[in-house]
């Protein structure tokens, strides 16, 4: 199905989007940052590698994993492979305190934390009280390194069918004047927001 055709879809997913954009134009730039640039294809592609070792892993659909790191290309395979596994998504802002990020990632539940070292470093503080296995998306000693935790390339994940009333992520307030609250956003709102976008609706 095109992208066009896919839009005018009551409901689909981010996920279904990108593939249906790789497909039809694989070559074609999906994200650029500095002077790296990855292709629909090659995004598309980095996506099943990250959902096939979220599964792998054993996160299962609406489970929820949280990252919290600088901008990176890594950054936004994660988030988006992730929603290829139906798995929920909590991006936490690394200008945080400490102690707010670890109320976070306890009340998201997340069962992984995806971070680099400039934020490990900030959470070295309330270390102890983050149960969730850590990826370093930088490479660095932060956590197990992004590439090797990766699945294998040419990984394929088992196929979810994501419900419109599925949480895609929880986004988090400030917490400025108290203790930070989430709210979660479902898969059926964000393709709203996306139809409505492209005058779909």
């Amino acid at each position: 199905m095109s992208v066009a055709a896919l839009l005018e879809q009551p409901f689909a997913t981010v996920s279904d989007l990108i593939r249906a954009a790789a497909r039809q134009q694989p070559q074609a730039p999906a994200l650029r940052l500095d002077d790296r640039t990855l292709s629909y294809g090659e995004l598309d592609a980095l996506m099943d590698r990250v959902a096939a070792a979220l599964q792998r892993d054993g996160v299962a659909p609406r489970d929820t994993i949280a990252i919290c790191a600088g901008t990176s290309l890594e950054y936004a395979t994660v988030f988006l492979g992730s929603l290829r596994a139906g798995v929920t998504v909590a991006p936490l802002a690394p200008s945080s305190t400490a102690e707010a990020l670890a109320t976070m990632v306890a009340d998201a539940d997340a069962v992984l934390l995806f971070t680099d070292a400039t934020v490990a470093s900030a959470l070295a503080p309330v270390a102890d009280r983050i149960g969730a296995a850590r990826i370093a998306l930088d490479g660095s000693d932060a956590g197990r390194p992004f590439s090797d935790w990766l699945a294998p390339a040419g990984a394929q994940p088992e196929p979810v069918a994501v419900e419109p009333d599925w949480p895609l992520n929880i986004i988090y307030s400030s917490g400025t004047t108290g203790t930070p609250k989430g709210f979660v956003q479902p898969h059926g709102m964000r393709w709203g927001h996306m139809r409505r976008g492209t005058n779909q609706e």
